[in-house]
């Protein structure tokens, strides 16, 4: 049966943003056919199986040939083989690097090697993600970390520059980065209730705190390694838990501002000492690699868990550390001995 068809010829590449997610799904031509039709698209358009087909087919073989520019973003606004406009070129490219957070939290911390790729089918299967599409996403990770880890400068900047992303997404990419290149450890039981975007917001606070870029902007991996020397002050703290009366004192000043403010008070007082051993502890040990890839499940251990068991709530949590760590009484208890845990604050 012959079928008519009209047809124009134009400079403009036509991508259809539907069957491009489901190319970037892993989705197979046939398959992203039958979802296309499950969409009602042959009733919305009066069109047949056959062209559907058709149309699906030369949409993917364009967004293959449009891959490899995909991979240095910058080269998709200067080549000339694809008129695609600059609007349309900054979803393809947000896209492309669009992650599965259900993905990213089963590699986030482990190394983006040989190794950690030979498990994707693994990922695949638990994730309900497409093999294609771990590969995709695990290579666009291996991508960006192995052109940022040449640079100097913020890592979000760097990755939102040369990859074109947008600054929520050069972030998530810049945790990625920090975890992998300090191997955190995040898939212990214990911390699978932490989502990917808990620990993106850790690694943005780690980054501006704790990196050696937090103290010198002009020094390689500058957002990536943490501060060896800055860890090292830390070991400084160790003098609140070693020396009674700066324990019991500390113990005082905080207390003192915590009571009437939260019903967890009782709790508070009766379980500083602990809490407080456990954050000092957790502080000193990080010159050593292994405490710090235990960073995560350690806070968990001795300080998260025996605050959930007395029933606190965030804000309860976050009051304490408030006054745990508050400048005024430290200063006082630095004024009132003489240590040097003062040029830490």
């Amino acid at each position: 049966m012959a079928v008519e068809l009209d047809v124009f010829v134009g400079n403009t590449t036509i991508m259809d943003e539907e069957v491009y997610q489901l190319w970037l799904d892993g989705y197979t031509v046939n398959d992203a056919v039958k979802v296309r039709m499950e969409g009602g698209v042959l009733e919305e358009c009066e069109t047949s199986a056959d062209v559907l087909l058709s149309d699906t087919m030369d949409q993917y073989r364009t967004f293959q040939m449009c891959e490899r520019l995909l991979h240095s973003p910058a080269k998709l606004a200067n080549q000339l083989l694809f008129q695609i406009p600059p609007h349309r070129q900054a979803i393809l490219i947000e896209r492309y690097y669009a992650f599965d957070d259900a993905f990213v939290r089963e590699v986030l911390g482990k190394k983006l090697s040989k190794g950690t790729k030979k498990d994707l089918d693994d990922i695949s299967a638990k994730t309900t993600v497409t093999l294609k599409s771990c590969r995709r996403q695990f290579d666009n990770f291996k991508r960006v970390l192995k052109v940022v880890e040449e640079l100097k400068g913020p890592l979000v900047e760097n990755i939102r520059q040369h990859f074109l992303l947008s600054d929520k997404l050069a972030r998530d990419y810049a945790a990625i980065v920090f975890f992998a290149n300090n191997r955190f450890e995040t898939g212990k039981r214990k911390l699978q209730y932490l989502t990917f975007q808990d620990f993106a917001f850790c690694a943005g606070q780690l980054i501006n705190n704790w990196t050696v870029g937090a103290v010198d902007n002009m020094v390689e991996d500058m957002d990536v390694d943490l501060d060896k020397e800055f860890l090292q002050e830390l070991k400084e703290l160790k003098i609140l838990i070693t020396d009674k009366d700066l324990l019991d004192q500390h113990k005082s000043l905080v207390c003192t501002a915590l009571r009437g403010k939260t019903k967890a008070f009782n709790e508070m007082e009766a379980n500083f000492k602990n809490l407080s051993r456990g954050l000092v502890n957790i502080a000193a040990k990080l010159t050593n690699t292994k405490d710090v890839r235990d960073f995560f499940i350690d806070l968990v251990e001795k300080f998260i868990e025996p605050c959930r068991s007395d029933r606190w709530t965030a804000a309860d949590m976050r009051l304490y550390l408030t006054h745990y760590t508050n400048s005024d009484t430290i200063f006082y208890l630095c004024e009132h001995h003489d240590c040097t845990l003062l040029k830490l604050y």
